[in-house]
């Protein structure tokens, strides 16, 4: 089974909670039943990604880590790869790549899904990333590391978090109801 029909085929069956998550999962098939590439870095301007959120076994923190390029602090995530055999194998692979936290325990269902304009990633212009979200719990003790495409990763308490997008405070409540 290729990338692009293994997001076809759990795109197609995933259950969204709400109306824009619903538009956004309607867009996303869309999108994949019109462009073959459209899994791949390549396909202009939109194109899938995936990533994920960990929090740690207590449910108490959540490791972020502090874009390179955008400068604010993100779930972990990015573009696909030929050899990425499913979305989740993108999101775990991203998680495992930017927080350098081996043993991650991935909810292989998606999350949330979110469409986000980006400036840097093609010099034709400006992209959409259809990114599709997944969750994972990893132990707050696990030695994690800074990659090359982040300036900091780091655990934060869910009492004391940076300056978030409302989509990430919306997925941080997603993994606490998953795993709690």
């Amino acid at each position: 089974m290729s990338l692009h029909h293994d997001a076809l085929t759990h795109l197609s069956a995933w259950s969204a909670y709400d109306d824009a998550q619903e538009a956004l999962r309607a867009r996303f098939v869309e999108h994949l039943e019109r462009r073959p590439d459209g899994t791949q870095r390549g396909c202009f301007p939109d194109h899938l990604t995936a990533g994920v959120l960990v929090l740690d076994d207590s449910l108490g923190h959540v490791l972020l880590n502090l874009h390179g390029k955008a400068k604010r602090w993100f779930h972990f995530g990015g573009h696909c790869e030929d050899d990425d055999p499913t979305l989740a194998g993108v999101a775990l692979r991203e998680g495992l790549e930017e927080s350098g936290l081996p043993g991650l325990r991935l909810d292989a269902e998606p999350a949330q899904l979110d469409a986000h304009t980006v400036a840097f990633c093609d010099p034709r212009g400006t992209v959409h990333h259809l990114d599709v979200r997944y969750v994972a719990l990893a132990p707050v003790d696990g030695a994690h590391a800074t990659s090359e495409e982040s300036l900091d990763v780091r655990w934060w308490p869910l009492d004391a978090l940076p300056e978030l997008e409302p989509a990430m405070h919306e997925l941080i409540a997603i993994a606490r109801r998953r795993f709690g």
